[in-house]
């Protein structure tokens, strides 16, 4: 089990966690820090603020409390379905790959592909936000026709990892790949 500090696209910190746990089985887990108190802070003074502004301007107490409720209703939305804490990706060489995301919440969303379905698994380069980043996929195979490809699956898309962190993935499950 090795846990090593990379980057995501944006700078920030995010881990990598790496468990073997035989030759054909690897886990990958990457890791994102927890949501920042400041933050929250911060975006809850920020509508707060502009809804008293709206209450001096308007006399009206509705408008209060209805900041606070789309404060609290958006803090819960954003916990359940957006922020998510580490996505992992198992890989068993003769059996397929799990693809899990655990949201802040303890939410939990899990998708498994059978290894008959996998093609291969590639880093593939997108433009986003006027820059290019990379992203790890998996390749599904066209069931007509071998030599292509039906669909691609990314991994890790709310980590977002840089390059390097993307390659010691990609290393591991070329090995267990060309091992089955």
């Amino acid at each position: 089990m090795t846990e090593e500090e990379f980057f995501d696209i944006n700078g920030n910190t995010i881990s990598l966690d790496c468990q073997s746990h035989s030759e054909f089985c690897k886990e990958f887990t990457v890791s994102v820090p927890k949501l920042s108190l400041r933050k929250v802070m911060n975006y809850t003074c920020a509508v707060w603020l502009t809804a008293y502004a709206v209450f001096f301007a308007t006399d009206n107490t509705n408008v209060l409390s209805a900041a606070i409720i789309v404060t609290l209703v958006g803090m819960m939305l954003h916990l359940h379905f957006v922020k998510i804490d580490h996505e992992s990706m198992l890989i068993i060489g003769s059996l397929g790959i799990q693809i899990s995301a655990s949201y802040a919440s303890g939410r939990e969303s899990t998708s498994f592909i059978e290894m008959s379905k996998v093609k291969d698994i590639v880093i593939n380069e997108a433009i986003y936000m006027q820059r290019v980043i990379y992203y790890l996929c998996i390749l599904l195979k066209e069931p007509s026709d071998p030599d292509g490809v039906s669909a691609v699956v990314p991994l890790f898309q709310s980590s977002k990892p840089r390059l390097n962190c993307l390659e010691e993935v990609y290393k591991s499950c070329q090995d267990i790949l060309g091992q089955s």
